[in-house]
């Protein structure tokens, strides 16, 4: 058998040019692309209708499906078919979860979309699947699209050409302050909390009638946001001002919440409104999670008796409690107090993205209804001329009935023969051949007379109206009266949820439950295990140590008093006596309760005094003293005192405790000098406190002048009244200690 050989054709063509482009330059072109796509096309809403692409591509797909209010809903599934195939090529799940949020009366002040079936619940529950449930427009949604169809609006290409969608929707409701939006783009985002529309209607109208309102004077109607969930805001008028008229800002938003009260003198506090888009559950798990750490000691339990409304039970641990300070340290601690931003973050018109303030974002949407009334009376008006055109030409017909019908029956083209006859144009001549046998008769001739009577009023209203400015924002303060009658306070979807309040002055009261006074005494090994033993008066055999461990510090205290750590990185730390682990065992190593970096150890370790001076010393001699209430700590990570760096640490820490400081360097010299040299700070490296020439600061401490000086020599304690000697100013080199002075140069 012969063989064969089979060539394969090359069909990969001519090579593409390689272009020699800077990476950067190359990144930076492709960066921007992205860029002006999430900002223009994702991200960012429009000022006149308050939508993102998404949004309004799913409002206009469920109005060509013919979802409106007041007809059957459609499966979920089918809508998201239709927005992802036609107009929005992107997930399912991501245009089903916008359809979910636009349909959720606890995200959305005033919902676009009714949903039936599971969308999702306050708890952070998510939707069912989109096959199981169902939608269709709401009011405020039709409103938005009012008017689509009648040249209200420009229409754009969709992603392959095959149709068309809005560029913006007429937006008889303003949709970007009633309902908010949220959005985070490329170097910018947008915050745009909820507000009442009735508010919104008035402060409109007022912009009308004197464009150049100030802020102050548009805050009188639109008093702050108004959130779907409720809840009390605490923000002053003049911080709502501002954030209005700078565009930017947050406001204080706490939940709503009652005392109830029960048998034998006890009560409960109940919450009925959380603050906008706090999930409850998880609000729950953290209340439950500072219980169980005990960081809320006024709190007992908490309970969830939700329905379809929201209740938590908050159970005091005592009845003596107040309410108002319990309530205040869960709003410090929780999510029962949020701040919701303000970021006015929008597209204008031109598609050009800018901080507005509320008059800026208003007069948009004012501008664009005036539009949008400019262009529906032009079509409305197009529309009236030609059908008069029509009845115009009906009403010759009628005057020459006998004439039309001989034309008709004998000619074999009537139509160029009727409008050579009676003068008429290709549209009346068309129309008078389409014309129905049974319209023929006198009653339809009375008919069109007064049809063209209505519609030539009509005619002249439109013509009017688009020749006076100030008849078209007249046309437009009625709209908004209307709106405000649909959408009033004293409706149940107008009524304003949120209400303002002013913050309970509570700043200087403790939230701490007061703790049982107990003595006790703290321990400080030499490798750091701290505890505290219950009493005092204990003996050194009474207090044991891990093997190879020894004490560094035992002093006595109670349970409520805070313990102050010195540390080598000149950082003092609190603990408190409550908190420290019990006696039993050997403690825990003090590292896990404090931030101590390992290179650095303990230097020192006291009760806190209050009213109290130290003074803080490094190994080069410098150092200050620093008040004892300058030193507290309020976190882990302690405070910086003494400023320290390299090879230079925190060397000695003791109490002012005299008129007089006594200090000896590593090289043996003693220097003493009067306390008030030594200068009072709160934080720094210090002055210099003795000079050494080779050598470092060894130990220091405070005394009485009068009372000498006393330093321990093995087992004794001496005492040397005549220092007179040693005597100086501070920063002196110092003298040779007395003769017995110990030879680790320490006082103690």
């Amino acid at each position: 058998m012969a063989r064969t050989t089979t060539k394969t054709k090359d069909t990969s063509g001519p090579l593409q040019p390689i272009l020699d482009t800077k990476l950067a330059d190359a990144l930076g072109q492709r960066y921007l692309s992205y860029a002006l796509s999430t900002i223009m096309s994702r991200s960012l809403p429009d000022a006149r209708d308050g939508m993102k692409p998404v949004h309004r591509r799913l409002l206009f797909a469920m109005m060509e499906l013919k979802l409106a209010p007041n007809l059957p809903p459609k499966k979920s599934a089918r809508v998201v078919g239709d927005v992802i195939g036609k107009y929005h090529p992107h997930g399912d799940s991501s245009v089903y979860e916008a359809l979910v949020r636009l349909a959720q009366d606890f995200n959305q002040r005033y919902p676009l979309i009714e949903g039936q079936g599971n969308f999702g619940n306050i708890d952070g529950d998510s939707a069912a699947a989109m096959r199981y449930t169902e939608a269709r427009l709401t009011e405020v949604a039709r409103l938005l699209l009012d008017g689509i169809d009648e040249d209200a609006v420009d229409f754009r290409a969709t992603y392959d050409g095959s149709s068309h969608e809005p560029v913006v929707l007429p937006a008889a409701f303003p949709n970007l302050l009633a309902n908010g939006s949220s959005g985070i783009a490329v170097g910018m985002a947008t915050s745009i909390p909820p507000h009442n529309v009735s508010e919104l209607c008035d402060a409109m109208r007022y912009l009308i009638k004197t464009p150049n309102a100030s802020i102050d004077k548009l805050v009188d109607f639109v008093v702050g946001p108004d959130f779907p969930t409720g809840g009390t805001m605490i923000e002053s008028r003049e911080s709502i001002v501002e954030s209005y008229r700078t565009g930017r800002g947050s406001f204080r938003l706490r939940a709503k919440w009652e005392k109830e009260d029960l048998k034998s003198a006890t009560w409960q506090i109940i919450v009925t409104e959380i603050p906008y888009q706090v999930q409850k559950s998880r609000l729950i798990e953290k209340i439950a999670e500072l219980l169980t750490n005990r960081k809320l000691p006024l709190l007992d339990d908490i309970r969830d008796e939700s329905a379809d409304d929201v209740r938590l039970v908050l159970v005091p641990k005592s009845r003596n409690v107040d309410p108002s300070i319990l309530m205040e340290s869960l709003f410090r601690l929780t999510d029962l107090e949020v701040k919701v931003s303000l970021n006015l973050n929008l597209l204008d018109k031109d598609g050009v993205p800018q901080v507005m303030d509320l008059r800026g974002a208003m007069k948009s949407y004012l501008d664009h209804r005036h539009e949008v009334l400019i262009r529906r009376s032009k079509f409305k008006l197009a529309k009236i001329e030609e059908r008069l055109d029509v009845l115009a030409g009906y009403l010759i017909a009628y005057l020459n009935l006998d004439e039309v019908i001989r034309i008709i029956r004998t000619e074999d083209e009537p139509k160029p023969v009727l409008i050579k006859t009676f003068a008429l144009n290709d549209t009346q001549a068309e129309a008078i051949l389409n014309m129905r046998l049974r319209s023929l008769r006198k009653l339809e001739e009375m008919e069109l007379k007064r049809e063209q009577k209505d519609l030539s009023g009509k005619q002249a209203e439109l013509k009017k109206l688009l020749k006076d400015e100030d008849l078209r924002w007249q046309h437009i303060d009625t709209e908004l009266v209307e709106l405000k009658k649909t959408f009033g306070k004293n409706t149940k979807l107008g009524a304003r949820r949120t209400v303002l309040a002013d913050a309970p002055a509570l700043a200087d009261i403790s939230f701490e439950v007061p703790i049982e006074r107990e003595n006790i005494t703290i321990v400080l090994s030499e490798k750091g295990w701290v505890r505290s033993m219950k009493g005092h008066g204990l003996t050194t055999e009474s207090i044991k140590y891990k093997e190879g461990d020894e004490e560094r510090f035992v002093f006595e205290a109670e349970t409520p008093d805070k313990i102050l750590l010195v540390g080598s990185n000149g950082r003092f730390y609190t603990l408190c006596g409550d908190k420290l682990p019990s006696g039993r065992g050997f403690g825990e190593p003090v590292r896990l309760m404090v931030d101590l970096p390992q290179d650095a150890e303990i230097i020192g370790m006291i009760k806190y005094e209050p009213s109290t001076k130290y003074i803080i010393a490094s190994s080069d001699g410098r150092g200050f003293i620093v008040k004892s209430e300058d030193v507290l700590a309020q976190t882990k990570n302690g405070k910086q005192i003494l400023n320290v760096g390299g090879k230079i640490k925190a060397k000695n820490f003791a109490v002012l405790e005299g008129d007089h400081i006594a200090v000896i360097g590593t090289n043996r010299k003693l220097l003493i000098f009067p306390a008030e040299q030594l200068p009072e700070m709160t934080r720094g490296k210090g002055v210099i406190i003795q000079k050494y020439k080779d050598g470092e600061l060894s130990d220091i401490k405070s005394f009485n002048l009068a009372e000498g000086l006393t330093w321990a020599s093995g087992d004794r304690t001496r005492t040397e009244t005549d220092m007179r000697m040693w005597l100086g100013d501070r920063a002196q080199s110092g003298r040779l200690p007395p003769n017995g002075f110990a030879r680790s140069n320490t006082f103690s």
